[in-house]
């Protein structure tokens, strides 16, 4: 849609919205939230097909001075979260698709890196993982039940255990970004250069398909979400470093706003990977065929949510 078309279908509400805002208009909670909503739902369409455009701005002005009005009279609706999920941060995370493919590319860069340094130095691997699980793995290993570390625990405290850790990993790869993105990429490179030395570590050993069909029934949502934690805080070093027409303050304020929205949107999948790997991977007597569909499954649900779904919700509205 034009931006002129947008702002002749919409301005009446706009300005309905704004009259309220500053004659202090009375009306109740939810007619005040319902106009929030509408009103935030067009400001994240204008980031996404109108960047740096006067509708933009105003908008933003809008609910900004809106914000506080709202939230002393009235909690989030129910909707407005449902909206944020199906709607307004998949159209949103459209927007930094780029920095979704840097991060893949320097997670596969860095695995790599751990995978060729563990087959050209036999002590690399030890020095990654350590000795005790090393020894551990051997033993296991002896034992004829290699994957025997996830079997260790009681389910529900390695789910919490494992959910807890992995939202901590994804809040530094954010957090991190603020360092001008250089924090980020060393939490990528900590994490994907031990995915490589423990990748190869089983190959060396005759395993690799025995702990890939084990470790990917939770490592395919975890290690995904873990490099789009990493896209997140590029996202926050990118509006450091590239401002563009903003002051570098705003640009930064945008970016840990944007930055926040993704790693949020992890949380869940982070909760998932958890119960896969606290209840389901420690089953390795699973059928070869019902492992390959949980992967299969929870690749595609992460592809689909972050990659095609974005694209399919822009392509729709922007033929509206």
């Amino acid at each position: 849609m034009r931006e002129a078309a947008f702002v002749k279908q919409n301005k009446d509400k706009w300005l309905k919205f704004e009259s309220v805002l500053v004659n202090n208009t009375q009306i109740t909670p939810d007619e005040l939230s319902n106009l929030y909503i509408e009103i935030t739902d067009h400001l994240s369409y204008a980031q996404t097909f109108y960047p740096n455009s006067q509708t933009l701005s105003y908008l933003n002005g809008l609910a900004s001075n809106a914000h506080q009005k709202i939230y002393k009279t009235k909690k989030e609706k129910k909707n407005r979260l449902y909206s944020f999920w199906v709607k307004e941060f998949p159209l949103e995370f459209y927007a930094y698709q780029k920095e979704l493919l840097i991060a893949f590319l320097i997670a596969t860069l860095f695995t790599i890196i751990g995978a060729y340094s563990s087959a050209t130095d036999g002590a690399f691997a030890r020095s990654i993982l350590g000795d005790a699980y090393v020894n551990m793995t051997l033993e296991n290993i002896a034992n004829d039940d290699p994957m025997a570390v996830y079997k260790k625990m009681e389910e529900t405290k390695m789910f919490l255990g494992i959910t807890i850790n992995n939202i901590r990993v994804a809040l530094n790869c954010f957090i991190l970004g603020v360092l001008f993105g250089i924090g980020t990429i060393y939490m990528l490179m900590r994490n994907f250069i031990m995915l490589g030395s423990f990748q190869y570590f089983f190959y060396e050993k005759g395993l690799l398909w025995d702990s890939a069909r084990t470790i990917w029934i939770h490592g395919t949502i975890e290690i995904s979400v873990i490099i789009i934690a990493g896209c997140a805080g590029l996202v926050v070093g990118n509006s450091i470093l590239f401002p563009k027409t903003y002051t570098r303050l705003t640009s930064f304020v945008r970016g840990i706003k944007a930055g926040l929205k993704i790693v949020i949107s992890t949380i869940p999948f982070f909760v998932i990977a958890g119960f896969l790997e606290g209840f389901v991977t420690r089953h390795t007597e699973m059928p070869d065929w019902l492992a390959v569909i949980i992967i299969s499954g929870s690749l595609a649900l992460i592809l689909f949510y972050y990659v095609i779904y974005p694209k399919q919700l822009y392509n729709k509205l922007k033929n509206e």
